[in-house]
Order: C-alpha cells, then structure tokens, then sequence
C-alpha cells in the first residue's frame, strides 16, 4: 500500500483495507473527484486515473512529480533545505541543532521556514511558476505546521513551522509515490464537482466521491469551506451519474460528536432502494481531523450505486 507524501486532512489510507474491497471489479478509469492526498487513487486497481481537485496547487504538484525526473526532484529538495540552512536529523541528529525529538525543530527552523514562505509567496506574486516552486512548495509543507496545507485569501501559503523534518520515512513516501505516479496512466484535472464533465464517464468506470465532511471540523471546513448548498449539489450530482447508470462511491460521514448530517440521512432514506450504506470502522482519535475529544468516533460510511 502506497501512503500520500502528504499529509491531507481527511485522507483515507487508514480506511483502504475496508475501502478498496468494496469497489467494483474490472474498473476502466477511476475518478477521483476529490482527490486530495490521492492515498485513494493511487492504490485502487484500474486501468487508467484521473485525479479532480478544486486546488490547483495540488495539482501541479502533482505534475511536476509525474513529470521532473525523481532524481532532479530529490536533488532540488536537499538543495533548497540546505540554502536556507533547515535542519536535516536524519543526516546530522538532534544535538547538532540543539534540539531534541520530544519538543522537536521548530525553535531552530522558524526564522528559516519563514524566509523560505516569504520567498515562495513572493514568487507566487511575480507568476513564477515553475517545477522549482512546485518543489519549494513540497519543502514547505514539509516542514510546516503538521505537514499541512494552508493558503490564505491572498493566495500566499500562511501555516507557520513544525516540528518536524524531511526524514527518511517521508523521503520514502514520497520515492514511492513518485514511482507509482510514473507508471500510472494518470491525468490530473482541476475544477468544482458541478463542472465536471460526467459525458466522458463509461459505464465500466468508477466515480469516487470523498467531499469535505458538512459536520466534522476540519481545516477545510473551519470558515464555510463546505455548506449545505454544496453537500445537496453532490448530492444531485450523484443521482445525475445513477441515472445515466454510472457507478458511484461516496465516502461520507453520517453522525459525529453529537451531530448528525440531516441532508445526506434524508437523502439515503429516500433513495433505500437505489443505494448501499456500508458502515467503515474508523475512530477519529487516530485521525487528522480536529477533535478535543480524543475518545470520539464518527459513523463513517461508504455510499455506493452498484
């Protein structure tokens, strides 16, 4: 099983046991609508992939891994850290930065890490975009704030730094992932769920569906990120692709901390005929989604149509 070199909030790599059985045999091209992490994607048996995603960086990303060769990517990786002079544990230890592994790297990284951010975001400004920035940008969320990916209103990535380093456990995920993506027969296209083109979908395709959660609090969702319009648009759209015969998975969550997402309940009451309801077993304490309860448990479900 190949991880994501990132880590996304809400990727499912803990679920695939459960998940990748459940899907259809024999799938021509596997959509994933929203791709994040690609942990789905990147695992799942078919002939060809595309990966959809509403953040272009990612994307690109993405590209510049299919597309740079792996040796020129890690080359830029070890170069960039060492210009702006981050630590590297893995080939010098702790003491080197007078740090230690319990408070971590973030007290030495921090006036580096922020000269790297400010210098991506004023590249980000000038449109120079190219496969370096891509790889600045990959260096950066490594040594952000819990790997994760955040950009502000303005467009300028605005996480602080984390604790932590390029070691050789990400230098593996993301050797591993670069290979797979390589072999691939991969495209990676960027727009909203409503304006994907569901002519091009076959019947022996598959589309997987993992939409931000309506009533989970995760960093995508803090700000309205996902509302309620969007969680019954999908939800249109997905008897849109039943009717045409096309297959469907949903990935979704239906209760969560005391809250229960109405929309999607009503709507699988509704259609008991047309859909399967397959309960995952997932507990949210071992997850990256935001939780202060770290006994709490969600009722994740995957929604299928075949």
């Amino acid at each position: 099983m190949i991880q994501s070199p990132l880590n996304y909030t809400g990727g499912k790599f803990k679920l695939l046991p459960q998940i990748l059985p459940l899907f259809p045999d024999n799938i021509n091209t596997f959509i994933d609508l929203f791709c994040g992490g690609c942990n789905v994607g990147i695992n799942v048996e078919s002939k060809s992939v595309i990966y959809n995603d509403l953040d272009e960086n990612l994307l690109y990303l993405y590209n510049t891994f299919k597309n740079l060769d792996k040796q020129s990517v890690f080359e830029w990786i070890y170069e960039i850290i060492d210009k702006y002079e981050l630590s590297l544990v893995s080939k010098n230890g702790y003491d080197y930065y007078g740090c230690d592994s319990s408070k971590g790297l973030g007290n030495y990284n921090k006036e580096k890490f922020l000269k790297l951010r400010t210098d991506f975001n004023q590249k980000k400004k000038n449109e120079n975009y190219d496969y370096y920035y891509y790889v600045m940008l990959y260096v950066i969320i490594v040594y952000a704030f819990n790997n994760q990916i955040r950009f502000n209103g303005s467009g300028e990535f605005n996480l602080p730094v984390g604790k932590r380093d390029f070691n050789k456990k990400m230098q593996q995920k993301l050797s591993d992932f670069i290979d797979k993506i390589k072999e691939q027969d991969c495209k990676f296209t960027c727009c909203d769920f409503r304006d994907f083109d569901i002519d091009i979908i076959k019947s022996d395709d598959l589309v997987y569906v993992d939409p931000p959660y309506l009533i989970t609090c995760a960093t995508y969702n803090e700000q309205g990120g996902w509302s309620e319009n969007d969680e019954k648009d999908l939800l249109a759209f997905l008897d849109k692709l039943n009717k045409k015969d096309l297959r469907f998975a949903l990935s979704n969550v239906l209760r969560s901390k005391g809250k229960e997402n109405e929309i999607l309940i009503d709507w699988l009451n509704k259609n008991k005929e047309k859909y399967k309801t397959i309960n995952l077993n997932y507990n949210y304490s071992n997850s990256n989604y935001h939780t202060k309860d770290k006994t709490a448990s969600s009722e994740e479900v995957l929604i299928t149509n075949y």
